[in-house]
């Protein structure tokens, strides 16, 4: 639980991070209208990322429409990405509904879906209206854009999904539709291969996959020619449309999650979605007359694609690789989070030095205060005079009196009457007053305060205060240790009492009267009661102080347990802070995850030392940022994790420390130890170079070629970011005589990192490691009787 508010809480920081252009931050815009049409069951899981990666790119993204040609049942995976990218009611994602795969025979499945396309009209009227209603869709946001005489028309899908059988149809019908409201209908194909996911179905997995890549060499010939009555009116009429001869995608880039060099991408498809929207921002973008980038190499598409076409006229295919360099704001948040945890909590556990008669005093334990308590648990003694009214058993001279001792003299005259009374007038009522004692209810209500007071006292210090320790000023141990001494007393007064009755009547001091013996007996019932009851009232004040005690010392016990339990829950809470933060910079590269909690430890420290230079000593734990801890553990440890949230989000994180650019926030990370640890200070270009290389060695190309170094690979190399900032002027100047690759830059105004697209082309289906490991299952399927096209085997190009 904890771990999920702190993921959630860091990733809405990042997300506010991203789009606060007044930080310095600015997104680009696309000129044209765009369009995403995925195809396939497969290919669901692309479409939150890549409109997630357009919204977040994108000024003008609100008008970014998609659709998802799907079979006829629909997975919960694809309900869950079309639900996960119409964020916000947002309802740019449409479906259409192609020919049901459940049940179908692995066999025959792509055969059987192209069957039942051209024999069921129904599905190619579904997608007529779908596609209109789309285009009226997109029309209703003409006011986001430059221009709408052409629409980008980007088409997804997994070269392994069935589906896909029937990208022909589905393309061209969406060009066809589009071209009433468009001049001009730019296409392009992104066709997705996933080697993790082949597991057990390799075989088959790669025969399908083999299968569309031998229908796109098909597509992308320069004499492929298609003629179908696609378009139906709502009367149910037919109208052909054509194409060619020419190639059916402007552009085909191909992209796996298995890299150039052969090794899986850590980040699985996820680079690949990426690498989708930034395409199309490249070939879409819209440069201001100010555009700081101008001159420094901008995307051209023509050049491009003639740079992939061989000496042949053979037209190449392209591939991507994409990186990005930002700062990890994920990762500071949660690393501030947790050192501003840490912080509290060390000052709680420090507080201020109390001295053991401070601390007893502040809970009432110091001798004085336990005796005059003591003293308001047990009646008046001046209701000892009432016993001498006492009722005497007959009338006994004393003569009779004086040879017995106390103890028997008291029997003699009133039996054990007098034992009553003081057990009923005032044991029993000191009895009731000490069961009224609730020390820990006043405790609680003083503690509430102290603990926002300043200095502190807070559950930290009374957990120590309270420990059972014959040192370190436990409070605990000096009521014991009181306690003691009051037991000690007891029984030297009780031995007292009993030498006091075990005297004779003649030898006690009290006034005899001559000739007058009953005035001589009532002075002795006076000094009896006065000497022996006056002595056994002492004793009650001492065992009511030593009940009084024992009744703190049981409430100290119950602090003691309740302030172990709240320490146990804040060092549970820190331990899941910590793993949490350390986790999420685990999964960082080394130069953008570096020194993130040594950094932060010492930014949150100064940051939080300057409000409280401001507000005041103690200002943390006042009812304006966090309040009371204790309380807030009463509701649990998210509680408290929810309100330290808040407290990061409004006073640390928006403080000057956290408005660095990527580039000056990075060096000083870097360097952070360099005072301390006496290392050798990185320089700035030192930084940049590792950057430059970071970049580089991140953004291989996503796809694994066979051998392959033919003559004509085309690479070019485009930078995301402030063309003007220190590092991309730095990466301009890298091998700028020697380079054998285009650069260029998409400037954005934003101080948060940059991003690095790298293109390459001109490589055939037959460099494919992937087509080449793949065709020999191929081969053999079919062979086996598996029919893996819709259409006939003379309309496919030979295998190479």
């Amino acid at each position: 639980m904890i771990k999920t508010l702190a993921l959630s809480y860091s990733e809405q920081y990042a997300v506010q991070e991203e789009a606060q252009r007044s930080k310095g931050d600015g997104r680009s815009s696309i000129h044209y209208p765009a369009l995403f049409l995925f195809v396939g069951d497969k290919v669901a899981p692309a479409i939150g990322p890549v409109l997630d990666s357009c919204e977040r790119k994108w000024d003008n993204a609100g008008g970014v429409m998609a659709l998802h040609a799907v079979s006829g049942v629909k997975s919960e995976e694809t309900d869950r990405s079309k639900s996960g990218s119409d964020a916000g009611g947002k309802d740019r994602v449409l479906a259409m509904t192609l020919p049901d795969m459940a049940g179908s025979d692995p066999r025959t499945v792509r055969h059987e879906l192209y069957r039942k396309f051209l024999e069921d009209t129904r599905y190619l009227a579904e997608m007529n209206k779908v596609i209109r209603r789309l285009s009226n869709s997109i029309a209703d946001y003409g006011r986001l854009y430059s221009s709408f005489d052409v629409i980008h028309l980007s088409i997804i899908t997994r070269v392994d999904d069935p589906l896909n059988v029937l990208l022909p149809e589905i393309t061209l019908l969406a060009r066809a539709i589009l071209s009433q409201s468009f001049k001009s209908v730019q296409t392009d194909l992104y066709a997705l291969i996933n080697e993790r996911e082949q597991g057990d179905n390799f075989g088959y997995s790669s025969s399908v996959g083999l299968a569309f890549l031998r229908e796109l060499d098909r597509m992308q010939a320069t004499d492929y020619t298609f003629n179908a009555p696609l378009l139906v009116t709502e009367d149910g009429l037919s109208i052909p449309v054509s194409h060619g001869p020419s190639a059916l995608f402007d552009l085909v880039y191909l992209l796996s999650d298995k890299n150039e060099r052969g090794m899986m991408s850590a980040h699985g498809m996820d680079d690949n979605y990426e690498i989708i929207s930034h395409i199309s921002l490249l070939k879409n973008r819209v440069r201001p007359t100010s555009d700081q980038a101008t001159g420094h190499g901008g995307y051209n598409n023509m050049t491009f694609k003639s740079g992939i076409r061989g000496s042949t006229g053979r037209q190449g295919y392209a591939s991507a690789g994409f990186s990005g360099v930002r700062r990890p704001n994920v990762q500071i948040a949660l690393a501030v989070l947790y050192h501003a945890f840490r912080r509290l909590a060390a000052d709680m556990r420090e507080g201020s030095p109390w001295t053991m008669r401070e601390r007893q005093s502040l809970l009432g334990l110091d001798p004085d205060s336990l005796r005059e308590h003591a003293t308001q648990l047990v009646p008046e003694k001046d209701g000892l005079s009432e016993m001498t009214g006492l009722m005497s058993h007959g009338r006994p001279s004393y003569n009779e009196l004086k040879q017995l001792s106390l103890r028997e003299a008291e029997q003699q005259l009133f039996g054990d009457g007098g034992e009553a009374y003081f057990r009923n007038n005032f044991v029993a009522e000191s009895n009731r007053r000490v069961e009224g004692i609730h020390p820990l209810r006043g405790w609680r209500t003083l503690l509430a305060v102290q603990e926002t007071a300043t200095p502190a006292v807070t559950f930290y210090q009374l957990a120590d205060w309270t420990a059972d320790r014959d040192e370190g000023g436990s409070v605990l141990h000096a009521l014991r240790q009181h306690m003691t001494g009051l037991r000690s007393a007891l029984v030297s007064a009780q031995d007292e009492l009993e030498d006091l009755y075990a005297e004779s009547v003649e030898r006690q001091p009290f006034q005899r009267v001559p000739l007058f013996d009953k005035r001589t007996v009532r002075n002795f019932i006076h000094y009896l009661f006065s000497a022996v009851y006056g002595k056994k009232y002492e004793l009650l004040c001492m065992e009511s102080e030593l009940a009084l005690c024992s009744r703190l010392e049981s409430a100290l016990e119950q602090l003691h347990v309740e302030c172990v339990a709240r320490v146990k829950a804040m060092e549970t809470l820190e331990e899941e802070l910590r793993i949490t933060v350390m986790d999420s910079i685990g999964r960082t590269n080394e130069t953008t995850g570096q020194n993130v909690m040594e950094y932060y430890r010492v930014v949150t420290e100064e940051v939080m030392k300057e409000i409280e230079t401001r507000r005041g000593p103690g200002i943390f734990f006042s009812d304006k940022y966090m309040g009371s801890i204790s309380k807030l553990l009463e509701q649990g440890k998210k509680a408290v994790a929810e309100r330290l949230i808040g407290v990061c989000q409004r006073e640390i994180l928006t403080a000057d420390p956290f408005a660095l650019s990527f580039e000056e926030e990075l060096l000083r990370r870097a360097n952070v130890a360099a005072a301390y640890e006496n290392r050798q200070v990185l320089s700035k270009e030192e930084l940049f170079k590792r950057l430059y290389h970071n970049l580089e060695d991140s953004a291989t190309i996503n796809v694994r070629l066979f051998e392959y170094t033919q003559e004509h690979r085309h690479e070019e190399k485009y930078f995301f970011g402030d063309s003007a900032s220190e590092f991309l002027r730095y990466a301009f100047g890298v091998d700028e005589t020697t380079r054998i690759y285009r650069l260029g830059f998409v400037h954005e105004q934003r101080r948060s990192g940059v991003e690095k697209l790298n293109l390459m082309g001109g490589f055939h289906l037959e460099d494919l490691l992937y087509y080449r490991n793949g065709k020999v299952y191929y081969e053999t399927y079919a062979q086996n009787g598996y029919q893996l096209h819709g259409v006939s085997e003379e309309q496919l190009p030979e295998m190479r």
